[in-house]
Order: C-alpha cells, then structure tokens, then sequence
C-alpha cells in the first residue's frame, strides 16, 4: 500500500491503493465525521477485493474531528462552503486521477461522505463513475438538474437512522432518478451506522463491474 501526503500538487492528505486486479473501476471512499483517510480503506477492500482505491482526509475541522464541509448544525450545512468544497474534492480526484493514472473512480461514502459525494454527483457528475451513498441526506436544491443519464448510483439507507429524515433521503432520490441516474435504493434495518448488511449490499452491487 503506498502512502501519500499533501502536495501542491495535488491538495488533500490522503492514501492511494494500486489496484491488484486490473480492469476494476477504482473507488473513491470518503470517511463519516470524525474520520480520516485511513478510516474506509478496510471496507474498501471487502467491496471491492483488487481495485485501486483513493481515500482522501476531510479539509474542514469540527471540534478537532475532520469533515468534508462545514454545517451551521446538526443536519444543517453551510451551502456555499459544501458547494466550494466539492469543487475542491473533485479537481483533487482528477488530479490524482492523472497522477495515479486511474480512470474515473465509484465514490464509497459514509454520512458526511456520502453528502458531500451526492454533491459532486449534482455539481460535477461527469467526475465520477458511480456512486455508493451510505447514510446520506439531500445536500441541498439543485438550480438546473444536472445530466446524469445512466450513471449508477446505490443508496442505503437505515430505517431507525436518527439523524436522516426519511423525507430528506427519498427526496435525493427521487432528484437522482429525475436527472437520469440508474438508481438502486434499499433502506436496512439499521441506524445511522455502517452495518453488515450495509456491507453485503454494496459488495454485491459492485459486483456488476466484476
């Protein structure tokens, strides 16, 4: 496993995987609230056995844990601070692409990751190859709908999940659907954690690149 720092020329602390399987599309995982580039590299690796993997750390600091973006709350983001961060986020992960030599990458997020991976699906779609969003919310109202017209995206969802209404998950997918994505969208048994389920779902899934 190779390591790599920030530079100037590429922007984010984060840790890059070379792929052991070639022909697998590389995942880009984005770790919760409070976590690092370290963090998802393990279930990476059980998703998605031999791709290439990009994990990058959060730039913003909330009571010393990382994130991806500011919020004002809990469940209420700083709109102009995620919309700039995404930007950020996704011309890190064509650089990286060009440096690591990676195609376009399948974003794994979980929470705070999964929002600010919804949002680049709205603001930079053409970024990504896919999509797996673990425990998200919708980010914010789009101003024109984006095209994303057959780009496969997985959404779980936890029905006892404190922290995502219901209506907030079903109205991102729903925004997802009308702008052409091929959306699959289960809602597990489970909290706002990352559950084994979880885990059994998006591997299979995955599997479709296999």
């Amino acid at each position: 496993m190779s390591d790599s720092s920030a530079s100037a020329d590429l922007g984010f602390v984060h840790r890059f995987v070379p792929a052991q399987q070639p022909g697998l599309p590389p995942l880009l995982v984005l770790h919760g609230t409070g976590g690092h580039e370290n963090d998802l590299l393990p279930l990476a690796a059980r998703l998605a056995p031999g791709a290439a993997v990009l994990s990058p750390r959060g730039k913003v600091v909330e009571n010393g844990a990382p994130r991806f973006f500011r919020r004002v709350n809990e469940g209420v983001f700083d709109i102009k601070d995620l919309k700039f961060r995404t930007q950020e986020l996704a011309d890190f992960v064509i650089r990286a692409g060009k440096a690591y030599g990676i195609g376009r990458p399948i974003a794994v997020g979980f929470s705070n990751g999964a929002n600010i991976a919804a949002s680049m699906l709205l603001l930079r779609p053409e970024v990504l190859e896919g999509a797996v969003l673990i425990r998200v919310t919708t980010p914010f109202e789009w101003e024109k709908a984006p095209d994303l017209t057959g780009i496969p995206v997985l959404v779980l969802s936890g029905a006892r999940d404190p922290l995502v209404p219901a209506a907030k998950r079903d109205k991102l997918v729903a925004m997802l659907k009308a702008a052409g994505a091929d959306v699959t969208y289960e809602v597990l048994n489970a909290q706002h954690h990352l559950s084994a389920d979880d885990i059994v779902v998006a591997g299979g899934w995955l599997d479709q690149w296999r």
